[in-house]
């Protein structure tokens, strides 16, 4: 591994540990492509909070979360996407994306 993708794997493993710390001591997470922006790991929390990480590598974000102890899994849904806990600002958010207000960041 890289210098700089070393120092970017570490950089993510002090993210994730931070996450899972704050939410409830565990994580599991799902990596998926954005396309020229690189990939996303999203992480789930013990207590169903979530957060994301994005990095170019997919490298760095895998072996974040191995050194992290974070199970990855193939696809965001089922098991997983339930456990996700939203709050008040999510649901007004996508409420106002469907209808075209606020949400859709004008």
């Amino acid at each position: 591994m890289a210098d700089s993708d070393e120092r970017e794997t570490r950089r993510l493993v002090r993210r994730v540990r931070s996450f899972a710390a704050a939410h409830g001591g565990r994580a599991e997470g799902q990596i998926s492509y954005l396309g020229t922006r690189g990939y996303r790991l999203v992480l789930v929390g013990a207590d169903g909070g979530w957060g994301d990480l994005v990095s170019r590598s997919r490298d760095a974000l895998t072996h974040a979360a191995e050194r992290s102890n974070v199970p990855l899994h193939e696809a965001f849904d089922g098991e997983l996407a339930a456990r996700v806990r939203t709050g008040a600002y999510e649901w007004k958010r996508m409420a106002g994306i469907q209808i075209g207000g606020a949400g859709r960041g004008h």
